[in-house]
């Protein structure tokens, strides 16, 4: 199956918890590609490639997130589109 793409926007109190670090060894885990940052506005960013299943398994996981986090939402979009052009697009704080 073709790989696609994911970006999620996570809003609650999601900075200053380790969200980023532990979304990254999530998607590690998971063998996504792509990038996390903290946004100016409080929430977190979440950009990510690779096979559907995997990035659906990391879009349930960021309603949870860390223990200290508590998300309150989290928006995601979906694309097809070349994923090499969609990860340059989005360079993130920490890539994985």
């Amino acid at each position: 199956m073709a790989a696609s793409s994911l970006r999620c926007i996570v809003k609650g109190r999601v900075q200053g918890v380790f969200f980023r670090a532990t979304t990254r060894a999530k998607a590690i885990e998971l063998g996504l590609r792509g990038s996390v940052r903290n946004r100016p506005d409080g929430t977190v960013e979440v950009v990510a490639c690779g096979k559907p299943a995997q990035l659906q398994a990391l879009q349930e996981w960021l309603w949870q997130g860390p223990a200290t986090a508590q998300v309150n939402d989290v928006q995601c979009t979906r694309s097809k589109e070349d994923t090499q052009r969609f990860l340059s697009d989005y360079s993130g704080d920490m890539t994985f």
